[in-house]
């Protein structure tokens, strides 16, 4: 069986409805980072020195390579990534090899099968 990571940088207002997204597309779980900083294209904001940046969570997502670009889409189209600039990113990464999820590979391969 072959991975991919998912790694998505979203706001923290929306972390929850990324995780339900990716979860209703087909990923079998995650891991979120907190507190993440980010600067876009326009530096951040300040405030008398002081900087004004809201707060970013890194959700990432080991997914099984077939389900990878539908989740991808699917967690782009509900963060709105494309439509409204700031709200997130999201990058897909070719993983060479992983320990420790075997237990989800009978899930997995029943999953991939229907949909191939």
């Amino acid at each position: 069986m072959h991975f991919k990571l998912i790694a998505a940088f979203v706001e923290d207002s929306i972390t929850d409805d990324i995780m339900d997204a990716a979860r209703n597309a087909g990923a079998t779980g995650c891991t979120v980072i907190n507190n993440a900083r980010g600067e876009g294209v326009r530096g951040g904001t300040s405030f008398f020195g002081l900087a004004l940046a809201s707060q970013r969570d890194v959700v990432l997502l080991l997914v099984e390579q077939h389900l990878s670009r539908h989740i991808l889409e699917h967690i782009g189209e509900v963060g709105k990534f494309d439509e409204k600039p700031g709200t997130g990113i999201a990058v897909l990464l070719d993983v060479e090899d992983a320990v420790g999820v075997m237990h989800q590979a009978k899930e997995l391969s029943e999953i991939v099968e229907e949909k191939l």
